[in-house]
């Protein structure tokens, strides 16, 4: 995968880990690599993560065990050049990140759309769906999959509307993003990564947080070829 490359392997796959784990921008990344005596442009670290990014996402989402059966969706706007549109997002009842769509609508159509893409991916129907009072997920859910039991209040949501946070950090660090594309690529990396890295309920104790991000840095050096930088 690295051949052709003339920098190492350990530090493409470094600057990737430090671009999609934490909330920097490339030109940020750039000035720590910099800190370390290791030159190398931001435009060259964005097109790493671009082809290598998207290589450790797919990896990783391979090796993903089984997501939950209780399905939090939610919707919520960005500006995209000067016009609004709608990230919708899927999380279980751990916060895993299902999946992620931008769309320019709000409505019924854009609700079936999500629904089908997390049916496809998911490969079954969730036992429980939550959302907010928006009805458009009502209408689209009798018609997707009737069967599943849907609860409706805002309350119950709060999994789903706090999975939001860090790509607003992200669009701030970013000055906003430029286009749909750009947002549904970057989050198709983003979220496999943040999957693998961030801290769940049941790691409440600094034993079982600690052993869980010892297997996450395994799981990345397997899914890199080559282990975390010291």
């Amino acid at each position: 995968m690295y051949a052709g490359y003339r920098y190492p392997a350990e530090l493409i796959s470094y600057a990737v880990w430090l671009y999609f784990r934490f909330p920097l921008s490339l030109r940020m990344v750039e000035e720590m690599l910099a800190a370390r005596g290791i030159s190398v442009t931001y435009e060259t670290i964005r097109q790493w993560g671009l082809k290598f990014g998207r290589a450790f996402a797919n990896r990783i989402r391979r090796r993903a065990p089984g997501r939950g059966d209780k399905w939090h969706l939610d919707e919520v706007v960005i500006t995209i050049a000067g016009k609004k549109h709608w990230l919708w997002r899927a999380v279980d009842q751990e916060g895993f990140v299902l999946d992620v769509l931008v769309q320019s609508r709000r409505d019924k159509k854009a609700a079936k759309r999500l629904l089908r893409k997390l049916l496809k991916k998911q490969g079954r129907a969730p036992r429980v769906l939550i959302t907010d009072k928006l009805r458009s997920y009502a209408a689209a859910k009798r018609e997707i999959m009737p069967g599943v039991e849907h609860r409706q209040h805002k309350g119950l949501n709060n999994r789903a509307e706090n999975s939001h946070q860090p790509t607003r950090q992200r669009e701030r660090i970013m000055k906003r993003f430029q286009s749909p594309r750009q947002v549904q690529r970057f989050l198709s990396i983003h979220d496999p990564i943040a999957n693998l890295f961030s801290r769940r309920p049941d790691q409440d104790t600094a034993t079982t947080f600690y052993a869980a991000r010892s297997q996450a840095c395994t799981t990345w050096t397997e899914v890199t070829g080559v282990a975390m930088a010291a």
